[in-house]
């Protein structure tokens, strides 16, 4: 039986090393590693129990400083300066770099994790100032604070407004 198993697998392998070359083989084997490496980096949905991902009802007016998601921002408001709460204005860039915060909204009670970025390219907007620094953190804790320019990885380091994105239902604790 064993004889068997060693004339089919010596087989098998004359028959692989005559149809493939070892660059092709080390290409394939790359091509795998690297697949599998990227897997992470895929956006995966969270589930949550009821039907769909459930949005934030929105209260009040996001050109306002007292709107509920600006309850950590710090700079000119985006929505006042040609954007929106979730948009940059025409002709900026939004930082890809961001600081984060936990804010409550009052019209449907539950707290939100709140992605503030900063909009970059242009010169200061100049309009709606706004700096509600609850939750703030001391410097040395650089992922926590809103007293950072935060215009890093993009064209240009200038910055021009921020935003205020929603990225989903905080935890109850």
């Amino acid at each position: 039986m064993t004889a068997f198993f060693d004339r089919l697998f010596e087989k098998q392998a004359r028959n692989l090393a005559q149809t493939s070359s070892r660059r092709g083989m080390l290409k394939k084997l790359g091509g795998v590693l690297v697949g599998a490496s990227a897997v992470p980096l895929l956006p995966v949905a969270r589930a949550e129990t009821g039907a769909g991902p459930r949005k934030p009802v929105e209260q009040g007016s996001d050109t306002d400083c007292d709107y509920w998601r600006y309850c950590a921002i710090d700079g000119f408001l985006c929505s006042c300066c040609g954007g929106s709460a979730n948009t940059c204005p025409p002709g900026t860039e939004m930082s890809p770099v961001t600081w984060i915060g936990t804010c409550h909204n009052p019209a449907d009670g539950r707290n939100y994790v709140i992605s503030y970025n900063d909009c970059c390219g242009k010169s200061t907007c100049g309009a709606c100032l706004c700096q509600r620094d609850e939750g703030d953190r001391p410097p040395y804790r650089p992922d926590k604070t809103n007293d950072i320019n935060w215009c890093l990885g993009t064209a240009s380091a200038s910055y021009h407004c921020s935003t205020a994105v929603v990225v989903g239902v905080a935890f109850d604790e």
